[in-house]
């Protein structure tokens, strides 16, 4: 029979901060499944795994993450190589200024970029969907990472990102 353990806040405390170095490694890895990326524009969509954005042309970029205190060098598909396949403008006029994204991680956090910021006829800055971190696939932040280059800190980066929807602010 279980006698009913006392519950105390250092009893709380050890359980959250002890659990994860518990927990067997094939609870991470399930965790951290080869989700798919979707990404949306108008009424097209497309969806891509892991293993297919690893066989497009890779770009890679070395950024400081004020968070880590540390230089990271990040390789993955340029974002609007990706968005371009489903129409949107590579030199956007106009209305087409209005366009931004949405970027979703798998923990529903968001954040948003205008397409003139992952554009490089607009912006000197570069937007990749990273599949590796200093040479090695990701590990806690993946399987895939929205980086984005000239960024004071990484607050928009996406860790674990599953889906792009591209909208126009009318």
């Amino acid at each position: 029979m279980l006698k009913a353990m006392k519950l105390t806040p250092v009893s709380i405390a050890l359980f959250f901060f002890a659990w994860p170095a518990l927990a067997p490694a094939s609870f991470a890895q399930t965790a951290q499944a080869s989700a798919p990326l979707k990404i949306t524009f108008g009424d097209k969509s497309a969806t891509y795994t892991p293993e297919q954005l690893t066989a497009m042309p890779q770009t890679t970029v070395t950024v400081y993450n004020e968070h880590t205190k540390a230089s990271e060098t990040y390789t993955g598909v340029p974002l609007m190589d990706l968005l371009a396949r489903l129409g949107v403008p590579t030199t956007p006029h106009g209305k087409e200024m209005r366009l931004y994204f949405v970027a979703v991680g798998s923990d529903d956090y968001e954040a948003v970029y205008s397409v003139a910021e992952v554009n490089p006829s607009l912006h000197d800055a570069t937007v990749i969907v990273a599949d590796t971190e200093n040479g090695k696939p990701l590990a806690t932040d993946g399987p895939l990472k929205l980086i984005g280059t000239r960024e004071k800190r990484p607050a928009r980066w996406m860790r674990n990102l599953v889906a792009i929807r591209v909208e126009s602010a009318e």
